[in-house]
Parts: C-alpha cells; sequence; structure tokens
C-alpha cells in the first residue's frame, strides 16, 4: 500500500512557534495548509508574523516578492476545525499534555476521513499513549520537528506500536520532500535526541552538585571539544523549568532508572526562579552591561623548568599530538621527548612525574596505585590537534609537592592548553561527558530505538553536536570507553554508569 501525501492540502493544529513554523515549510513545499489554534485570533496573528518573515526574506533577496505571496497564499488560517474535514494530513502542534492531545485526536477522528493520516509534534509524550482509544490507531505516527522549524533539518518519525509502518514511510518520505533529514524512532522516552542529550547536561550537573568547578569552567572545557555551547549556558538557554521538566519526563517513563535521575541543583534552581535568559537569571545573569557568561580567571604560566628527561607514554592520536607539543615546546633547548609506545597509560613523564590522560581513575587512585606523589591528570582533547589556546581541564593528586602544582599547568601551557582546575573528580569535563553520550547511544540502538547512522544525525542536526556518538566512538574506542565507565562506575557505586551491553560487545577481544 502507498500512501501519497507530496502536494496534499493538509491541517497544522497549534499556531505558536512550532506550528508556525510547520505550516511555513508545508507551504514552501507546495501543501494547502489550514491552520488552526483554539486560541481566538492567533491563527491569524501567526500568518501576519509569518508575513513579516517573509517581507526579510524578499529584503534579503532569499524569496522575491511574488514567491513569498505565493507561499503566503496557501496558508489560510481558520476558526473551526469542521471546515478541515477533506484533509489528508494534519500535524498536531499544541501543547504537551497527554490527555489534551489525545482528545484532539479523537476528535479529529470524528472530521476527517479514515485515509487521512495523523501526526503529533510531540518531544516526549508515547505516541503509542497518544494513539490509545482511536478508532484507526495505525494512522498516527509522532513527526518531530526541531525549533526553529524552518532552519533545522532534522525530523524525528516516531512509530508507536500500532502505527502502520506504510503511514510512518509516508510521513518519512514527505519530511524529505520537505528539505529535512527525517531518521526513524521507536516511540521510547525522549525518542533519540532527548534522550541521547540527557548525559550533556546530567554530567555537568553532577560536577557542580561535588563544587568540582565553576559552570563557566565546564562550559569552556566542553565549548574546547568542539560544542557551539556548554551545557550550563544551554540550560540557561533552553530554561531550567523546561529542561528539568523533560529529563523527569524521562526518568519517570524509565521507571526511575538512575542513569536519568534529576538534579537536584537543577531543582533548587527552579524552586528559586532562576530559570536561566528568561527570568535574567540562571547559572549566569542576563541583565546590564557584562551580561551572560563571564570571563574565565586566567592564571599565566611561566615556561616549565628545564627538565632533565621528557617521555611521552602510550600510543594513539592523542599520543602523538603529546610528542609534537612535547617536541616543539623543547625546541629552545635543544632536545625532544622520547617514547615509550608500550605503556599502560598515555601522557607524559617528566622527571619522573606523570601528566596523564584520564581513564576515569582520579588522580588520587592512580599515585596511590603507582606509589608516585606527583600525579595529574588531564582532560580529553576534543579536537586533534588541539588549536592553541584550548581549555583542558586538569586535577592534581593530594599528595602531589607544591612545585609539581606549579610545573603540571605550566607544561600544559606550554604544550598549547589553557589548563582549567578542577577538583580531582573521575573523568574530569569532556571525558565523562562524551563517554555518557556514546553510551546512551548504544543503549538506544541496543534496544532498536534507532539506528546508529540516525543516532550520528540526530545529534549532529537536532543538537548541533560537532560529532554524533559513534562518531566520537570510531574517534576513540569501544574498550577505552568502557574501561572510563566502569572506573565511574567504581568510583560512584550506583548504576548510573553501566556500561550498555552494545558497547561491552564492541569491547571485547576479536
Amino acid at each position: 500500500m502507498t500512501i501519497q501525501l507530496r502536494g496534499s492540502q493538509m491541517l497544522v493544529v497549534g499556531a505558536g512557534i512550532m506550528g508556525a513554523g510547520i505550516a511555513q515549510v508545508a507551504a514552501q513545499a507546495g501543501h494547502a495548509v489550514l491552520l488552526f489554534d483554539a486560541r481566538e485570533g492567533v491563527a491569524r496573528e501567526a500568518k501576519a508574523a509569518l508575513e513579516t518573515t517573509f517581507e526579510g526574506l524578499v529584503v534579503k533577496g532569499k524569496l522575491t516578492d511574488e514567491a513569498a505571496q505565493t507561499i503566503l497564499s496557501r496558508i489560510e488560517p481558520i476558526a473551526a476545525l469542521e471546515v478541515a474535514t477533506h484533509v489528508l494530513l494534519v500535524v498536531e502542534a499544541i501543547v504537551e499534555n497527554l490527555e489534551l492531545k489525545r482528545g484532539l485526536f479523537q476528535q479529529l477522528e470524528s472530521l476527517v476521513s479514515p485515509q487521512c493520516v495523523l501526526a503529533t509534534n510531540t518531544s516526549s509524550i508515547s505516541v503509542t499513549a497518544i494513539a490509545n482509544g482511536l478508532e484507526h490507531p495505525g494512522r498516527l505516527v509522532g513527526m518531530h520537528f526541531f525549533n526553529p522549524v524552518p532552519l533545522m533539518k532534522l525530523v524525528e518519525v516516531v512509530s508507536g506500536l500500532q502505527t502502520d509502518p506504510h503511514v510512518a514511510e509516508a510521513v518519512f518520505d514527505l519530511a524529505k520532500a520537505w528539505g529535512k533529514v527525517p531518521v526513524r524512532t521507536k516511540s521510547t522516552p525522549g525518542f533519540i535526541v532527548n534522550r541521547i542529550a540527557r548525559p550533556f547536561y546530567a554530567e555537568a550537573l553532577a560536577l557542580l552538585l561535588e563544587q568540582a568547578a565553576a559552570p563557566q569552567v565546564l562550559d569552556a572545557c566542553i565549548r574546547a571539544a568542539g560544542f557551539r555551547m556548554g551545557p550550563c549556558e544551554l540550560m540557561d538557554l533552553i530554561g531550567h523549568d523546561t529542561n528539568f521538566a523533560v529529563t523527569s519526563s524521562v526518568y519517570e517513563a524509565n521507571f526511575y532508572d538512575a542513569r536519568y535521575r534529576p538534579s537536584l541543583v537543577q531543582r533548587e534552581m527552579v524552586d528559586g526562579g532562576l530559570l536561566g535568559r528568561k527570568s535574567g537569571r540562571g547559572f549566569y545573569h542576563y541583565q546590564g552591561d557584562g551580561a551572560g557568561v563571564p570571563p574565565l580567571p586566567m592564571a599565566l604560566h611561566d615556561a616549565p623548568a628545564t627538565a632533565r628527561e621528557v617521555v611521552v607514554h602510550g600510543e594513539g592520536s592523542i599520543a602523538d599530538a603529546l610528542e609534537q607539543a612535547a617536541t616543539k615546546a623543547l625546541a629552545a633547548q635543544g632536545w625532544g621527548p622520547a617514547r615509550a609506545r608500550d605503556s599502560d597509560w598515555t601522557g607524559v613523564a617528566i622527571d619522573g612525574a606523570r601528566l596523564v590522560l584520564t581513564d576515569g581513575r582520579c588522580a588520587d587512585e592512580l599515585a596511590a596505585r603507582w606509589g608516585l606523589r606527583d600525579v595529574v591528570v588531564f582532560d580529553r582533547p576534543g579536537v586533534l590537534p588541539p588549536p592553541a589556546g584550548t581549555a583542558l581541564a586538569y586535577a592534581t593528586a593530594g599528595a602531589a609537592s607544591q612545585a609539581w602544582r606549579t610545573q603540571a599547568p605550566a607544561w600544559l601551557a606550554a604544550f598549547g592548553f589553557v589548563p582549567l582546575p578542577l577538583a580531582d573528580a573521575p573523568g574530569l569535563v569532556v571525558a565523562r561527558t562524551i563517554a555518557m553520550l556514546i553510551n546512551e547511544a548504544a543503549d538506544a540502538v541496543q534496544q532498536g530505538v534507532c539506528s546508529v547512522t540516525d543516532a550520528d544525525a540526530s545529534m549532529r542536526l537536532g543538537v548541533n553536536y560537532p560529532r554524533g556518538p559513534f562518531e566520537w566512538l570510531a574517534w576513540w574506542n569501544a574498550r577505552e570507553v568502557v574501561a572510563l565507565l566502569d572506573a565511574l562506575d567504581a568510583h560512584y557505586r550506583g548504576e548510573r554508569y553501566r556500561a550498555s551491553p552494545w558497547l561491552r560487545r564492541a569491547a571485547a577481544p576479536t
């Protein structure tokens, strides 16, 4: 059975930001769009706002005036759903409330033909639950757009337990025809993006709860790994009430799995009305001059003291980058580092003291294991070779000498980094965040929520990550990711950091 939706007349219910954006994209693709909102006058106001948007596009030369008028003429605000009995597609974009959505679709079923496809733009509610009670539940599918709809390419096509595969495929093809990048997902809590993205916020909140670092330090480290925004500034932008609500919903829907547990830090902010940009204050202040993320307190580091012996340990791209950086740093002294490729750790030994790439164990644990005082662990660089001035977190063993406390960041600075001190937290910032993103994606694939390819596309296009989780995994490797997760699990002694069975299989020797 083939369902043809291209060019069909359609109805968009809900004329807020998302609904108006969906109507714009559909009209630009040639659809005649009926636009309805239960609030009187809102649909007309939405079309008027779109007219202003198109005027701006004409001024910028992105549309001709004739094309803009043609697209606008395809959008018709209506005051009653009964006007839309003949449409072949309905896209719902109302408030995120199960009972309201379910009631709307039951009402629509009494108006439209049995052949009409019903799509919900829900970002987190079960499509299976919304379809419960419909006479034809097979025709309901999720069509989750991302804001702003005209600019964001990703569309999650969400199949509930009763969604007809032909309906899902028709909506998938339609999204492609609209110039979007559709991905297929099962109706599970958070779908793809809102599920896999949870650790991006959760690891920062966990570090803040431990008082490991200030928000601007965490944000600087994550931005240095290639992300456009750090987790704290992004939560401020989203709104802590919204972010906390999504986390709570995913946590509850997963039967209170510890991996998704909300943060006491964020709950306190919500309770106090510190919601981020929209309230004027979140992690940062947004009122007056200098509003936003404050500059980092920058420490100046003298050149490191002359060393007698420098040895780069380990194999792989990070060890190679460290060797190049050490060679450059030592050039003025007329000699370069030695290389020990068969070591079981990655980093640099300087006259017996060690700068160690984090494997998830704390600096204190490594110092005790090796019987050394002078141990510093540093975070995983997210970009190789790291550009000069790349922020990098590091932590120092408690028993380290004062000389090494000074020399370790001096050497990191000589290697081209901006060293940012953290408390001795396992996995530091970038390493633990990326490992958990990979782990969450691996579990999603394990459970049939999505494919590897769709997980990567979703995170790159839906939340602008520099890499998808499996692209991060290819850049790293499964064995080391599992080892880091196991170290976190041993440190915290909870279920949160358990490694995915999919990831353990990928890490197993072949």
